[in-house]
């Protein structure tokens, strides 16, 4: 029985991995190698790691765990986790099980990308779900929102921070804007296009323009998609936790879930989806474990 498994190598897991071993506690890390942000050359916004490769700040974080001996890393995939008598179990896909007090879900969210041809070509890199995490690049370039409902008028007036040339497309979905939210983007500069995208083209470098199937062409340095329902974990599914509409865990305070002794930090928790974040939330849950496993521990 150990302490704690944590699933997931990503910035949530990985700092939750190391406050619990500084807590000199058995924990048991379990990621199978496939971060969302594989494709994405860079993470910015990182205090003193500012534009590292995502693997490159991975590398780093699994280098400052090698002098915890109580911190086991396995790359391997988590298949199944249970809750059995007031504890975990989970199954890996090799076959062995393990069992812990406590589990912490740090599997981040998978993001299905719309039906446009180019669209998964320049994933990461022309195509972003964050300007936050991305937006600088595209400075003073010509950018997209690829957004249609009530939240589309949002996305187009938050990318004027980066540009004020923005086009707003829909994609030939409908659009819900009343006449002072059109007004109101057409004060902004930002153009509206609701005919059905053809593809999103380019070369090595990045996008270029982008095609309608009416035959018309925008110029386009970046993409960015309106916030989508995600698909969490079948973990996070199959241990009942509570979800929102889009796909994320409504977590309490220091990221507890409903299912006791089960936490959930990261992309897939309610926050924010900054690799910065994800690693405070990490923090988080490691504190609120290690003083959960302490009150046990001295009853």
């Amino acid at each position: 029985m150990r302490d704690v498994v944590i699933v997931g190598g990503g910035p949530a897991g990985l700092n939750a991995a190391l406050i619990l071993g500084r807590c000199r506690r058995s924990v048991l890390l379990c990621d199978k190698g496939e971060p969302r942000n594989a494709v994405t050359p860079r993470t910015w916004g990182v205090f003193t790691r500012d534009g590292i490769p995502p693997f490159a700040l991975r590398e780093a974080a699994q280098a400052d765990l090698e002098r915890y001996p109580t911190v086991e890393r396995r790359a391997v995939e988590v298949v199944e986790a249970t809750r059995l008598d007031g504890a975990f179990e989970v199954r890996l896909a090799d076959g062995t099980r393990e069992r812990a007090r406590r589990l912490i879900l740090a599997t981040g969210l998978h993001q299905d990308l719309p039906d446009v041809d180019g669209f998964s070509r320049y994933w990461g890199t022309g195509v972003h779900s964050c300007p936050y995490c991305d937006g600088y690049e595209a400075r003073d370039h010509p950018v997209v929102a690829y957004a249609h409902g009530p939240s589309a008028k949002g996305l187009a007036l938050e990318l004027t921070v980066w540009s004020r040339d923005v086009t707003l497309c829909t994609d030939g979905h409908g659009l819900d804007l009343s006449e002072e939210d059109r007004a109101r983007l057409d004060r902004h500069g930002i153009r509206i296009v609701e005919a059905k995208l053809r593809r999103l083209v380019g070369d090595e470098a990045g996008p270029e323009r982008l095609e309608f199937e009416d035959g018309g062409a925008i110029p386009c340095r970046a993409v960015f998609l309106m916030p989508a329902e995600c698909r969490p974990s079948d973990l996070i599914r199959g241990l009942g936790c509570e979800l929102k509409q889009n796909g994320t865990v409504p977590t309490r305070d220091y990221e507890r879930t409903n299912v006791p002794g089960l936490f959930v930090a990261g992309d897939a928790s309610r926050r924010v989806q900054f690799a910065v974040v994800a690693a405070a939330e990490g923090a988080m849950a490691a504190f609120a474990v290690n003083t959960e496993l302490i009150r046990e521990d001295t009853r």
